[in-house]
């Protein structure tokens, strides 16, 4: 598979000629749709889903759009292209072998609903937790994109959950809100601790899993 990296939480992934999205957000270039055969999508808040973009694309070329049921309710129009997915399955999307995880977003405070959120394992290499830190212990991750900073998140639980995952290398995601001084205090951080190679990737960053 090759990889490239947009912004925050988006995730491209090319393989045997398919092309799978991950998390096509508001933040992320829309580019990342360009020839998509489907899409994934952790959650519904629109830092991991543009309606608008996903709705823009699906006009020029038909895909599926695999997540939580709870979609529904937020892609309007775009809702029959939804597949829904629950915790534990295992299907094929765009040639590539996913199973999800988890099943419920981390919790933000306890006045704010917890929406449902997936976790998505690409052909048993490669992570993406969307908004939880939830670890597949059924598996050795060997690339995983951490959430390295949220509003539901603390440093040390993504420590931790790095730690526990124990891939062979983690990438920064959900990077978003961050400035420079951000980034440069967190990934020093992160690398410090993590006991793995960790590193964060530019948008638009390529790289082989």
């Amino acid at each position: 598979m090759q990889l490239t990296k947009y912004a925050h939480s988006c995730l491209r992934v090319e393989h045997d000629g398919g092309v799978l999205v991950v998390d096509p957000g508001g933040f992320s270039d829309p580019a990342a749709l360009d020839g998509a055969d489907a899409v994934l999508i952790t959650h519904e808040h629109p830092d991991h889903l543009d309606v608008a973009a996903v709705t823009r694309q699906l006009d020029r070329r038909p895909f599926r759009v695999h997540g939580p049921a709870s979609l529904a309710g937020v892609l309007g129009d775009a809702a029959e292209v939804l597949e829904p997915v629950v915790p534990g399955q295992s299907f094929t999307a765009a040639g590539v072998p996913v199973r999800a995880y988890g099943g419920r977003h981390a919790v933000i405070h306890p006045d704010i609903p917890v929406v449902d959120n997936l976790g998505y394992l690409l052909n048993d290499v490669v992570y993406h937790p969307g908004d939880s830190l939830v670890v597949p212990e059924d598996v050795q991750v060997d690339t995983l994109f951490a959430p390295i900073h949220a509003p539901w998140s603390k440093f040390s639980e993504v420590v931790d959950f790095i730690r526990a995952v124990a891939p062979r290398r983690a990438f920064a995601a959900h990077d978003g809100l961050l400035n420079d001084n951000g980034l440069a205090v967190l990934n020093r951080q992160y690398a410090a601790l993590s006991k793995t190679d960790y590193q964060r990737l530019e948008p638009g960053s390529r790289l082989d899993a």
